[in-house]
């Protein structure tokens, strides 16, 4: 389908993920999570807003449905507004390793949605896929190394991680719906981050928190995290990741966008010094082997 440009961008995809995951990790543990994550989806819109306008010459999107309205914006505030949310509280409890593993799950729980609510064939190959998938978190988890810190707290940011994925499933399968009849997926995407922007910013006016919102930007370490983590996984990780699905199978493509776990060993080590076991290692290897068996098979 392509000479190897599509695979080159699903690896880009998978490297502005992982990165991204480290910025975030970073400005999560200064600012709060629900801060970062208030923020990073206004970057986010506008740099999509900025997109649409060079693609189509218009900045806002035109002739969207209701149908779609529905759809994608409940997508939104599933996958956006409540599953990012745990996933940024992850980040901040276990780091981005272990929190991007946990989205290893994402490509389960679709499976197991679509089995259970649209009725699609869960056949031997799905089942040994989610097995091996899940063995190999298991092992993940279980190898847990004594820099991990408190049990309670990474039992809670493990959890945290699991609802990010969850989220992160569910919100791909209520998009879905929207996408009917050849929707643009970059016009589907703005409608999912504004939904979702309006709605946390909203709680946060509910709660009094706006003002310490626009506050925690005197942080400029933070601030500079928090941006570059906006710029790379929401904006140009997305974009890679339609181009990736556009110019290669959409099997292989998946299953390069799902090494962050991979990448980020090395990149979890340097940055934050933390302690790899052997297992651990291992252990993220047969996980990503079981999600390559669920897209390539």
């Amino acid at each position: 389908m392509s000479d190897f440009h599509g695979e080159f961008a699903a690896l880009g995809t998978a490297l502005c993920w992982s990165v991204g995951s480290i910025f975030f990790t970073i400005s999560s543990r200064r600012m709060g999570h629900h801060v970062v994550n208030r923020l990073r989806l206004v970057i986010g819109l506008v740099l999509l807003l900025a997109a649409h306008y060079v693609l189509t010459g218009r900045l806002i999107p035109q002739g969207i449905t209701y149908y779609q309205w529905f759809w994608f914006g409940i997508s939104g505030i599933v996958g956006f507004a409540i599953g990012d949310t745990m996933l940024f509280r992850s980040f901040v409890l276990v780091g981005p390793r272990l929190s991007m593993l946990m989205m290893a799950l994402v490509p389960i729980f679709s499976t197991l949605i679509a089995w259970l609510f649209l009725h699609e064939v869960l056949g031997t190959t799905d089942i040994l896929a989610i097995g091996v998938t899940l063995i190999g978190i298991c092992w993940v988890v279980l190898s847990r190394s004594k820099s991990t810190g408190k049990v309670d707290r990474y039992m809670i940011g493990l959890l945290f991680g699991i609802g990010g994925a969850l989220g992160q499933a569910l919100g791909l399968i209520l998009s879905k719906q929207g996408l009917a009849n050849n929707f643009p997926a970059l016009e589907g995407n703005i409608v999912r981050i504004f939904t979702a922007a309006v709605v946390v910013w909203l709680i946060s006016l509910v709660r009094g928190s706006v003002p310490l919102t626009f506050r925690s930007l005197k942080d400029r370490k933070a601030t500079l995290a928090m941006c570059s983590g906006a710029f790379l996984g929401p904006f140009l990780g997305v974009w890679l990741s339609l181009i990736a699905v556009q110019l290669t199978y959409v099997g292989i493509a998946s299953t390069l966008m799902a090494l962050p776990p991979i990448f980020l060993i090395p990149l979890s080590r340097w940055v934050f010094k933390e302690q790899i076991t052997i297992s651990a290692v291992l252990g993220t290897i047969i996980a990503m082997i079981g999600v390559a068996l669920i897209f390539l098979l």
